[in-house]
């Protein structure tokens, strides 16, 4: 049962800010602004594109998506400095309602060892940095960072600060994923009721780190205690383990309204999409039980579960898989299926392909489907995710491919790439099919790469299911994550591999 209140509590999703800080989450710009359009259909109120003077690519992002999207306010982070101010407003200023987020520290630890700054020196900083930032734009969050692990009565000085100084928001961090539930409640019940917050009607904000998994729930006590605004992100992607995640934080509210007495402008059936969209582009893959929009999230295989569920669905289930827009597993893809039903199957999983990129799907589920009768779904999708990530133009192709081992013989890859217009081809050896088609794969690009993680799984059940490869590769100090998906487990593994130098590629701008 749906419960709605009357006060509306704002969604703030930092994604393509702190969720692309979760290690080798990084985006291209085009993907960033897939995401951001994405969001806008997902109704949240805030997009925070990211922090412009952290690089050029940073700032063009935040810049082309203050452009381009409508609907959200478009925030961009910057440090209590007027450089840094100047910067994120010159990115962010074009859009249809902009927002200036600006941060200092407030916590000792921070000040003594991070800032090297004293109380007063801060207090004078942040009203430096709060009022500058004002003079640019009529919309201006403050952020406490490290608020959690603050002497209380300093974080008052420095919230009266910017408050002062026009902020129009207060953002209450729990940075390091330190607080629990009661404690953080607390702390904002404090400040909710401060009374330059209530006259000056500011809103009161969260963003809360999942170090100790409490995120969504610090998150969900500080709107009882009257938050006006959380920051989360899609599937809770982040620094270190993350942050709140968004569907769970809405889901919460929606599903035990009764509780919290609140409302949310989120479209709860773009969740599923959301979800699927940023874990393609970031390589990040969904642990099947992730509360809401995990594979597992609606399944149900023990048997007085299913017998429930047989009955009344309420047994088991507190919200439908359709309400948060989750597709399942029920329709089957045969070589007959035509280029609707596919095409529907992948549009219900939030993916748009042009016509001559949905042709090619089509193509390779007819293939699969000659071979093996019938296709998941599921396997439509992980299809369709796979062509993403090995790119529209890819700067490297491969062209050639073999691989060989056998009983006490060393593994052995032999493979031709096109880069930069020339063909090269390699041959190595490796421990394994998948080691040595990476180590030749390396020797014909020759892009120093470490692979830093990988996994394989099978999409479906059965001895001929598709394999689907995710990976991690590092180089040069940036991580890259792809899949690739065959239904030869090297090939997938190939084709993963590709995909992630491609993506190294691009974020080094090399097209």
């Amino acid at each position: 049962m749906v419960t709605v209140g009357t006060r509306k509590v704002i969604i703030f999703d930092t994604t393509l800010r702190d969720g692309e800080q979760s290690p080798g989450a990084s985006m291209t710009l085009d993907e960033k602004v897939a995401v951001a359009r994405q969001l806008c259909r997902l109704g949240v109120d805030v997009i925070e594109a990211g922090f412009p003077v952290a690089s050029q690519d940073d700032f063009a992002a935040v810049r082309t998506i203050a452009g381009e999207a409508r609907g959200p306010i478009i925030a961009a982070l910057c440090r209590a400095d007027r450089n840094d101010i100047t910067c994120a407003w010159e990115a962010v200023r074009g859009a249809q309602r902009p927002r200036i987020h600006t941060f200092i520290a407030t916590s000792d630890v921070h000040l003594e060892h991070k800032l090297r700054m004293t109380r007063p020196e801060v207090l004078g900083r942040i009203t430096d940095s709060v009022s500058f930032a004002r003079s640019l734009c009529q919309d201006v969050e403050f952020s406490a960072e490290d608020a959690s692990r603050s002497d209380e009565s300093f974080l008052k000085a420095a919230i009266r600060a910017a408050v002062a100084a026009g902020a129009t928001t207060i953002n209450i961090p729990d940075t390091v994923g330190y607080s629990q539930p009661q404690e953080f409640g607390e702390l904002v019940s404090e400040i909710v009721s401060m009374p330059e917050i209530t006259a000056g009607g500011v809103t009161v904000s969260v963003h809360c780190h999942d170090d100790l998994g409490l995120a969504v729930a610090n998150s969900l006590e500080a709107i009882r205690r009257g938050a006006g605004q959380v920051e989360c992100t899609v599937n809770g992607i982040g620094e270190r383990a993350g942050n709140a995640a968004l569907e769970e934080v809405v889901m919460n509210l929606r599903t035990r309204g009764e509780s919290f007495g609140v409302q949310t402008g989120i479209k709860a059936n773009e969740l599923y999409q959301s979800s699927r969209l940023v874990s393609r582009v970031t390589g990040i893959a969904v642990q099947r039980n992730k509360a809401v929009v995990g594979a597992n999230a609606f399944s149900h295989e023990a048997g007085i579960h299913q017998h429930g569920m047989l009955a009344n669905r309420a047994t088991y289930e507190i919200m439908l898989p359709a309400e948060v827009g989750w597709i399942g597993e029920g329709m089957v893809i045969g070589k007959h299926s035509g280029r609707h039903a596919i095409g529907s199957c992948i549009k219900e999983a939030g993916i748009t392909f042009t016509d001559e990129q949905l042709a090619q799907v089509v193509s390779k589920v007819k293939s699969l489907a000659d071979r093996q009768k019938s296709v998941s779904a599921e396997e439509v999708v992980a299809i369709a995710e796979g062509m993403l990530h090995e790119g529209v133009e890819p700067a490297l192709r491969v062209v050639e491919y073999a691989a060989f081992t056998g009983n006490g013989a060393p593994a052995t890859a032999s493979l031709a790439v096109v880069v930069d217009g020339r063909t090269v081809k390699a041959s190595n050896h490796g421990i394994g099919i998948v080691d040595a088609s990476f180590s030749a794969l390396k020797a014909a690009t020759g892009i120093d790469a470490r692979l830093a993680e990988y996994s394989l799984k099978a999409v479906a059940g059965g001895s001929n299911a598709l394999a689907e490869v995710t990976v991690a590769v590092e180089s040069g100090g940036r991580i890259a994550r792809s899949r690739g998906v065959h239904e030869d487990v090297a090939v997938a593994s190939l084709n993963a591999f590709v995909a992630a130098f491609n993506r190294l590629l691009a974020l080094r701008g090399i097209t």
